[in-house]
């Protein structure tokens, strides 16, 4: 699509125009706005105290099972789509160009990971009342070290999760204020706002915060797609710049891109579908039909949110050169400063995408706190007090957010330099070695709690040697694919060898 007369002029000009750019900075009524709806999260996390029924362990993380479709669709997709998107990607988009359009094949993947096993883990979950991914690996194979095993890597991924979107947010911070708030400061005080909704309400609060945060991811997503196609032409209108500044991008994908275009295609299908605080929204969900019509519409959802933020990734190449490591992590933020520059019409366009950054962040952090905090107390604490009531559980869960919460701060002071899509890779390496025991476990009735330990153990160990060789990609495929061919492989040979072993009684037949 070309660029009309009738609008401000396109890449070409922008191009011969370019100034350095430190950043989008907010204006007073910009930073109030943005202050003003990170205060309003407290009244919603106050108001979800108040709609506690009871204090225990599944009115607090689950919100009492009762999400109907339009809470249980919108907290679904602002947990699916966090600061690791609005960044992450869009960075990943600027420094690796068209071919990372993968991604949009990628995050569709994730459903059909879900549509997998969640229908059937959403009844066994009602029936067998599971609150964590814990409860469910206990339950089904009965052997503690296994479901241990798999909560301590649960709890790293979700750890690992709370990190890059509190990197986000820092990030963010600086930016739009123009370096008048910290870093530092800007993720202790949007940590505390977190603790402090999380604890009050619990997966209440979180959830009707993510509909607030759902609706101004799309409201912004809206106007960056107007701002795309109607200001900048979209892609075609970008072509010969780009050409100029990155002829590479241009070039065919060899094998090698291809085939890790493929591993990353499976790196999402199984590792973000095996996200903890994403199958307590399973478990959450007020039936099947509600849980089925939610992941139907999310099955969209990559067109019009990493397509959208693919495509800003890449047209910036053209118009803002030059970013380098962690810097191009703030494309999104100089891209809309530009946008805003160029079109005053879409003013209102800078805060509201700062607050769906913020929102979509925010989302994730706490809904990874939570799930942290309700594994913790439900499948490690109970292990060792299994007379501890519900109100002792959740006091122990609130504490544990405390706790997690100061040491990922401390730890994201240090990594602030890390771009954000390379600690989502490690996380998602990780993850994905949990896949086999809920995938599997749940379609085949005689599978072997041991061949199930013995594989999440070769995978794990695999992934991680290879994540920290010399190459974390041998042969284009990621380090935890290659992890979870050997967790499969050394799962179906310890369970041909063990066919009489411990099974785990069929949960069907409980």
């Amino acid at each position: 699509m070309a660029v009309s007369g009738m609008f401000l002029p396109g890449p070409k000009r922008m191009m011969s125009e370019i100034k350095q750019d430190t950043g989008y900075e907010l204006g007073t009524g910009g930073l109030v706005f943005i202050g003003l709806y990170v205060l309003s999260l407290l009244l919603i996390g106050w108001l979800g105290h108040r709609a506690k029924r009871a204090n225990t362990l599944e009115d607090h993380y689950l919100g009492g099972r009762t999400f109907g479709f339009g809470v249980l669709f919108l907290t679904l997709y602002a947990t699916q789509y966090s600061g690791n998107s609005f960044m992450g990607f869009v960075g990943k988009a600027y420094r690796g160009g068209f071919p990372f359009l993968s991604a949009v094949v990628a995050m569709m993947a994730v459903v059909g990971g879900y549509f997998l096993f969640a229908p059937r883990l959403h009844r066994l979950s009602r029936r067998r009342r599971y609150v964590t991914l814990g409860d469910y690996v206990q339950d089904r194979f009965s052997l503690r070290i296994l479901t241990v095993f798999i909560v301590l890597l649960g709890i790293f991924g979700l750890g690992n999760y709370v990190l890059t979107n509190l990197l986000a947010l820092g990030k963010l911070a600086e930016v739009v204020s123009g370096g008048k708030v910290n870093f530092n400061v800007a993720v202790l005080l949007l940590a505390a706002v977190m603790l402090a909704y999380e604890t009050m309400g619990g997966m209440r609060s979180v959830a009707w915060t993510d509909v607030t945060q759902g609706v101004i991811l799309l409201l912004s997503l809206g106007l960056i797609a107007f701002a795309l196609f109607f200001h900048l032409g979209g892609p075609a209108s970008v072509a010969t710049d780009l050409e100029a500044v990155r002829p590479d991008i241009w070039l065919p994908p060899d094998l090698n891109q291809n085939i890790t275009w493929l591993s990353t295609a499976l790196l999402f299908f199984f590792g973000i579908s095996m996200y903890p605080h994403a199958i307590q929204r399973i478990y959450a969900a007020r039936d099947e039909n509600t849980l089925r019509r939610s992941l139907q519409v999310m099955a969209f959802m990559p067109l019009v949110t990493t397509l959208i933020l693919v495509l800003l990734g890449v047209m910036a190449i053209a118009i803002l050169p030059g970013l380098k490591g962690a810097e191009s992590d703030k494309t999104t933020l100089l891209m809309v400063g530009r946008l805003v520059e160029e079109i005053p019409a879409l003013v209102i366009m800078g805060p509201l995408l700062v607050a769906a950054v913020i929102a979509a962040t925010m989302s994730t952090i706490d809904s990874a706190l939570l799930a942290i905090s309700s594994m913790v107390s439900n499948d490690l604490y109970r292990m060792v007090r299994p007379d501890a009531s519900s109100a002792q559980l959740t006091g122990i869960g609130k504490m544990t957010s405390l706790v997690v919460m100061f040491l990922v701060v401390m730890l994201t002071m240090l990594l602030q330099d890390q771009t954000i899509w390379k600690l989502l890779e490690i996380k998602l390496e990780i993850l994905a070695q949990v896949a086999p025991a809920v995938m599997l476990g749940l379609q085949w009735r005689r599978l072997s709690a041991r061949a199930v330990l013995a594989g999440v153990l070769a995978g794990t160990a695999v992934a991680v040697t290879l994540k920290l060789g010399p190459s974390s990609k041998p042969y284009g495929i990621h380090a935890g694919i290659w992890g979870l061919a050997a967790n499969f492989l050394v799962l179906l040979l310890v369970q041909l060898a063990t066919c009489r072993g411990r099974t785990g009684t069929p949960l069907e037949d409980r």
